[in-house]
């Protein structure tokens, strides 16, 4: 029998996931008159790419150049918060952050700080380029989703 590589390993793990994800987005209610867009559309459509998006990843084999042996000199000699073990357990903890403070700051304004301060962090130096970038697209997604789709978004500290 052969053995799965991490690629296969990680695309089932995020397809297991995505069917969890499909199985709760299949129970919610829809609404009683009828509507061309319904809130269980996008849960749906999220949950279905992500499970072509893991199959996908199954079919792909790593490369070489992939998969590093070990932490090469230059790794080791970043500070801890830079190595890339760090940078996931950061960006996850943003990201619970961001869930938490989502409803008593609003979605504009947790969105913004999570997407400016990711890419600070990540490296993106030219933060009025970054400030503008954040807040645009926060800005269309929260007009498209409580303008175009209806969609309830909380507006916490601001008067939107």
């Amino acid at each position: 029998m052969k053995q799965l590589n991490v690629n296969q390993i990680l695309a089932l793990i995020i397809a297991l996931f995505s069917i969890a994800y499909l199985v709760v987005a299949f129970q919610i209610p829809t609404f009683p008159l009828p509507r061309p867009i319904d809130s269980d559309l996008f849960p749906k459509v999220l949950g279905f790419t992500l499970l072509g998006l893991a199959g996908l990843l199954f079919l792909e084999k790593p490369k070489t150049q992939d998969i590093p042996d070990t932490p090469g000199p230059e790794a080791l000699a970043q500070p801890l918060l830079l190595r890339p073990w760090s940078r996931v357990v950061i960006t996850s903890l943003a990201i619970a952050a961001y869930a938490l403070l989502m409803v008593p700051v609003g979605f504009v304004v947790a969105s913004t700080v999570l997407a400016f301060g990711l890419a600070w962090y990540y490296g993106y130096r030219r933060h009025g380029v970054n400030l503008a970038t954040s807040i645009g697209v926060v800005l269309a997604l929260y007009l498209t989703m409580t303008r175009i789709m209806d969609v309830y978004l909380p507006t916490g500290i601001l008067p939107i």
